[in-house]
């Protein structure tokens, strides 16, 4: 077992990204942002990108990455999600993931330069657990039509509610038996805004219509890698949530000391200590479950899976619980559209239902301890019902 302790330099990293996002990313700015035309800070990704180079951290570097690993990617999810910052890095990560899978080292090259953005065309309620490859595509809560592969090769279909696509950036799609690299500039890919709960990550539903498209990797090779990618996406998005959990916390904190009532200061009542003593514990346990998962991603081997299935079982619930007692402990300004704390209830919300909801990560998890089957009592016809 590894230490899941913070090392020194992860914790020069973490420091280096809350400096930065303090600086330009300001919960004021966020929640005058969402109203905009554009969804994305694309300035702000400019200087993940270009003076941090987070697109680069688990490259190789022999491929001109700084072979950091998913730790250290995990740490910056962790401040991202602290800021609820609308950057394109989880979907940046998760094509990570896929490309080093498929050992497509060309694009991990120019991913790594910040030459390209990368994500994945794949539902993002999608989890880590689908069968086939031709389910990728589309998910199995809501199927559309699904893609299929043309001569050339192209590719025709949608898909929907797609995060962190970037109009300008590439996309890997799975479809047929085959991993593509699409061009989303390309004028046969057509993208439309998804009305969405969390405007700092929106969601947009992808149309391809004949759309040139070139092989990454095909049958098992293609399975494995899109197995891979939303394994990650479930184990560092549980990093994510416990950046947000904690801002939630050492907000309600910070506000319950000096918000008085009645001559005393909120904090100072039962029911309110409790409440937040409670999140805390909470949040404690979150981060050493969020911990493993991002270090046994970075390790290989089948606890990967294993790590990822439990990171999300837990971590979503106690993201949603953190923000929902921030947003009723802030009282009347916690309603508000003028106070922040919606903008991370909103992103615990949504993030609760990405790569899986916490119920279908507790059946694989199931199934990866090789627990049998919940059983179903059937009564026979005409038996009453107690």
């Amino acid at each position: 077992m590894s230490d899941l302790l913070y090392d020194a330099d992860e914790e020069a990293l973490r420091d280096t990204v809350r400096t930065l996002l303090a600086t330009h990313a300001p919960w004021q700015r966020t929640l005058a942002a969402v109203d905009g035309d554009d969804p994305y800070d694309a300035t702000l990704w400019r200087r993940l990108v270009d003076q941090l180079g987070v697109t680069g951290l688990a490259v190789p570097a022999e491929h001109g990455g700084a072979a950091a690993g998913f730790r250290e990617v995990a740490v910056v999810l962790e401040e991202l999600g602290r800021a609820v910052a609308p950057v394109p890095f989880l979907g940046a990560a998760v094509a990570t993931r896929a490309l080093l899978a498929c050992a497509e080292h060309t694009l991990l090259r120019r991913l790594a330069a910040g030459e390209c953005d990368v994500t994945m065309a794949i539902g993002f309620a999608t989890a880590p657990d689908l069968a086939t490859a031709a389910d990728f595509a589309t998910g199995p809560e809501a199927r559309p039509a699904p893609v299929t592969v043309g001569p050339g090769p192209t590719l025709t279909g949608r898909v929907s509610g797609v995060a962190d696509a970037v109009p300008h950036g590439l996309l890997l799609v799975p479809a047929g038996d085959a991993l593509y690299v699409i061009d989303a500039a390309e004028p046969a890919v057509r993208m439309s805004a998804v009305v969405s709960l969390d405007a700092t990550r929106p969601l947009v539903d992808i149309e391809f219509t004949a759309a040139a498209a070139r092989p990454i990797a095909t049958g098992a090779a293609a399975a494995d890698a899109v197995t891979a990618a939303l394994t990650a996406g479930a184990a560092l998005l549980a990093s994510e949530q416990v950046g947000l959990a904690q801002w939630c916390l050492d907000t309600t904190v910070a506000y319950v000391r000096q918000r008085h009532q009645f001559g005393r200061p909120v904090g100072s009542f039962q029911a309110v200590k409790h409440r937040l003593a409670d999140v805390w514990v909470e949040l404690t346990e979150a981060r050493a479950v969020a911990r493993y998962a991002a270090d046994r991603l970075g390790a290989g081997g089948p606890e990967a899976a294993l790590a990822a299935a439990l990171a999300q079982a837990y971590c979503g619930p106690v993201a949603v619980r953190a923000a929902e007692v921030c947003v009723q402990l802030h009282g009347g300004i916690g309603f508000t559209w003028e106070h922040p704390a919606h903008l991370y209830l909103k992103r615990a919300k949504s993030a609760a239902i990405a790569f899986g909801t916490a119920d279908r990560h507790r059946a694989a998890l199931a199934r990866l301890v090789d627990l049998p089957p919940p059983v179903t009592a059937t009564a026979p016809p005409g038996a009453a019902v107690r």
